[in-house]
């Protein structure tokens, strides 16, 4: 079962591309050598870590109790619908973040949809049950937990993944905090499992977060471990069936069975955690919600980001993928998928160049396709997240990085019509139509071409986004004589990337623009009309 079935059922630049000069510099200042983390857990017998578990869980469950009954917002739809989503977000339109963790020691060389490593190797009919047994040994003997010393990251550079995600033109940009397989990405005082304590021994939230701010970037976490439920089931009949692992498979239960009440107050209190230590500005959350998380806690979940940001006086975003919780808060967010319409509200698109964790064999989307959907996107209100699947040892694939320089290319010159920008009445024109706003539509998706066009606005300024380049004249039929506009009459059209202005003249059909003889640049084409 791949991830996509069932929702729908139930750089390192090593690779001859040069490093900006800043991060470059930047490095040549600090140690060769990141120095190794600690963790209180490191040491410790099983039985040792567990009574140490409970009671820092305890501490901090008292800790965000208290949170709520102090602070301004209450864990009820009614208190919690008068938070106001911060507006940087609705600037800021482009973000990215990674899928990067033990599982991608599995799925890297898996045969399979193996993103789901942690699920699918103890499936007995999915190939990367095969896989594990003959890699990594009999899963009642070599589990998950077996693999995740393997996860080392041996050449992971928080500064090198910063600078290869500015020059893409990200204005936001974070990790996987803690995916499905419950194994946090920080130095965790509620969980053994961690990053700091086992496999790279360093704290990737915490670098990471260093890293971005120092270029410029706001931080996201995105937390998946909520699913940790879920997503195990299969492995108790394997080695999660021993109790002193409890802590990484969750607690041995039925399957379908609700969660208990012990689950969900770990789950909570570790994204408390990531809050005080990290100081994210959004933080996001995968389908838990929907398949997990008990109101009560979804509720609790709102009412601790939320006190936790005004206690600070900080601005705090959250995403969710549940249409009715959104209708009382939060940031609606879209996996593989997008709005069919101009909304008043900013929502948040999560697609992935290729697969969600690295898969070798698999292909990645082109620079123009990801540009033509970010385009799409933005006209509608909405905002892209973009992710990356780094390589084992921490490296960022070559075709990956390619993508993102293109696309940072195209944002360089064309940026002021996506940054800042606001949609239009109409979000565009053309033929090409994507499914009525869902999760996993771009799967859909037909190509763009030349006659599609998407709209956004800026001051008194409207751009004309056209997904492909026309030919000698681009007619936008959206634009016909008579037809006035917020700032006025049309006085002149500029295409970005091109010095002079351009003819045009207007009648019944559209504004009929003529174009330069050479495109300048490639993937998209905007026509600036003030």
């Amino acid at each position: 079962m791949n991830r996509r079935n069932f929702i729908r059922n139930g750089l390192y630049f090593g690779t001859g591309l040069a490093l900006a000069a800043r991060g470059t510099a930047r490095r040549a200042l600090a140690s060769s050598e990141t120095p190794r983390a600690t963790n209180i857990y490191e040491g410790l017998s099983p039985a040792a870590a567990r009574e140490l578990e409970e009671k820092n869980l305890a501490a901090t469950t008292a800790k965000v109790d208290s949170l709520i009954a102090h602070g301004p917002f209450q864990a009820n739809w009614a208190s919690l619908d008068t938070h106001h989503d911060p507006e940087w977000f609705r600037d800021a339109k482009f973000g990215i973040y990674t899928h990067w963790g033990p599982v991608t020691v599995g799925s890297s060389y898996s045969p399979g949809d193996a993103e789901w490593y942690g699920l699918q190797m103890y499936t007995p009919d999915h190939p990367a049950f095969k896989y594990h047994q003959q890699t990594f040994g009999d899963q009642h003997k070599v589990g998950f937990k077996d693999i995740i010393p393997r996860f080392t990251g041996e050449r992971f550079d928080a500064e090198a993944w910063a600078d290869s995600f500015v020059r893409a033109g990200a204005k936001f940009a974070g990790p996987v905090a803690s995916h499905h397989d419950n194994f946090a990405l920080w130095n965790s005082s509620l969980t053994r499992w961690n990053s700091v304590a086992l496999g790279p021994h360093r704290d990737i939230v915490g670098e990471l977060g260093r890293a971005y701010r120092q270029d410029g970037l706001r931080y996201v976490t995105t937390f998946h471990h909520g699913y940790a439920w879920r997503y195990y089931e299969p492995a108790f009949n394997y080695d999660a069936a021993d109790p002193q692992y409890s802590d990484l498979y969750t607690e041995p239960h039925p399957p379908g069975a609700p969660p208990s009440r012990h689950f969900q107050d770990k789950w909570l209190a570790e994204v408390y955690e990531v809050l005080e230590e990290y100081r994210p500005d959004l933080i996001y959350f995968d389908f838990e919600f929907r398949e997990v998380i008990t109101p009560e806690y979804q509720q609790k979940l709102f009412a601790t980001a939320y006190d936790w940001a005004a206690l600070g006086r900080r601005e705090i975003g959250v995403t969710q993928k549940d249409r009715g919780i959104h209708e009382h808060t939060g940031i609606l967010d879209f996996e593989r998928g997008r709005e069919d319409r101009v909304t008043p509200y900013p929502w948040l698109d999560d697609t992935a160049l290729g697969p969600w964790f690295y898969v070798a064999s698999e292909p990645i989307k082109s620079t123009t396709y990801v540009i033509a959907i970010l385009a799409d996107i933005v006209a509608k209100n909405g905002c892209m997240m973009l992710d990356i699947a780094p390589m084992v040892d921490g490296t960022l694939p070559a075709k990956s990085v390619e993508v993102l320089l293109g696309i940072g290319a195209w944002l360089q010159s064309n940026g002021e019509a996506i940054y800042g920008t606001r949609p239009w009445s109409l979000y565009g024109e053309g033929p090409t139509k994507n499914v009525a706003g869902a999760s996993f539509a771009e799967e859909k998706d037909k190509p763009f071409s030349a006659a599609d066009v998407r709209f956004t606005t800026k001051g008194q300024t409207l751009y004309a986004i056209l997904l492909g380049w026309p030919g000698k004249e681009s007619l936008i039929t959206s634009l016909p004589e008579g037809k006035p506009l917020w700032f006025g009459r049309i006085q002149q059209v500029q295409m970005l990337g091109v010095d002079q202005p351009l003819d045009w003249t207007q009648n019944h059909e559209g504004l009929r623009v003529e174009l330069p003889q050479t495109p300048p640049g490639n993937h998209a084409y905007v026509l600036k009309i003030t």
